[in-house]
């Protein structure tokens, strides 16, 4: 065999290699998970994000047959879970439940430890959820447009609690569509938030359900409206924003992201392991009462979404020249 075609063989089989190699190591991930895996949530305990976390998690662990550990890092409106996870390995055993924040957080700080669309692969959407517009139970205002016209014979007095950028955000669309004045009070949690309401630290804020609901059936709170498309069956007779003709619509997403450079192989089984998660009857019914839609999306999907939001909030925050001192 002449030099040529050695060196020819040689670059033949160097090439079959590579691409035994390349197959191996996709194909390798097909043994994930073969330990614990951890889906770190920016917020406390008790919160919608954290009960979506722990349902997912739950079925997430008796499929895979790995335990799956739910890591609450609240802090910094999600910044400091969200940097620990981008600066996780990206083997798919350090996950986050992200919420609307991944879109929201890059147009209200002008310096983030993180790019939330660089430095992460969105898996899959877990689930929208609305967020309810609140006031003390004992409180004069009964409708929107009575807080509106409270908010503006009050400037100075009128106040919101809020736990999160995206709680934030939606509140000061609302200003912006209505005109009506607020302060924000910030708190750690959605649950911290609604207390406040209840104790009379605050005049209003904008929460999801989970910590909401039971309080409003309590009586200890008042729902006047829902920020999001539709009414809420567990809220017979509150109307949507877009009802009260405040041009809002606030629903929320939460969503599954991974580190960068998470092996598509390990990203895809995730993806469709949510998406049959989310699909489950015993989910579906204990998401219901909570106002919680599940969706379970692919990858692709989760992406586009977070594109889109990231230039709809950004929009919000331009408008209102909202920024967050660091």
């Amino acid at each position: 065999m002449n030099a040529h075609r050695k060196s020819f063989c040689f670059g033949l089989i160097a090439l079959a290699l590579t691409v035994v190699a390349s197959a191996s190591a996709q194909e390798d991930p097909v043994k994930y998970p073969t330990q614990p895996i951890r889906i770190v949530v920016g917020f406390a305990a008790g919160g919608g994000n954290d009960i979506i976390a722990r349902i997912f998690g739950q079925k997430l662990s008796e499929d895979l047959g790995q335990p799956v550990i739910v890591e609450n890092r609240p802090g910094g409106g999600a910044i400091v879970a969200t940097e620990h996870v981008a600066e996780s390995a990206p083997d798919g055993y350090t996950l986050l439940v992200g919420a609307s924040g991944m879109a929201i957080n890059p147009s209200l700080y002008s310096r983030l430890p993180y790019d939330s669309v660089r430095d992460f692969v969105a898996v899959s959407e877990l689930a929208t959820f609305p967020l309810i517009l609140i006031v003390n139970a004992s409180s004069p205002i009964k409708s929107v447009a009575e807080l509106v016209a409270y908010a503006k014979a009050n400037p100075d007095k009128t106040n919101y609690a809020s736990s999160s950028a995206s709680f934030q955000l939606v509140t000061e669309l609302f200003k912006q569509k209505t005109g009506a004045p607020m302060q924000v009070i910030p708190y750690k949690s959605a649950t911290e938030s609604v207390t406040a309401v209840i104790s009379g630290q605050v005049t209003t804020t904008i929460a999801d359900a989970g910590p909401v609901l039971s309080q409003v059936q309590g009586g200890h709170v008042r729902a006047l409206a829902i920020a999001s498309p539709r009414q809420m069956a567990e809220l017979p007779g509150v109307p949507t924003l877009k009802e009260t003709g405040a041009d809002v619509d606030g629903d929320l997403w939460t969503g599954v992201f991974a580190p960068k450079n998470t092996p598509p192989a390990v990203v895809k089984k995730l993806e469709s392991e949510f998406i049959r998660i989310a699909r489950l009857p015993e989910v579906i019914s204990r998401l219901k009462p909570l106002g919680v839609e599940p969706v379970g999306s692919s990858s692709e999907e989760f992406t586009r979404i977070l594109a889109a939001d990231i230039i709809r909030w950004g929009e919000v925050a331009k408008a209102g020249n909202i920024k967050i001192e660091q």
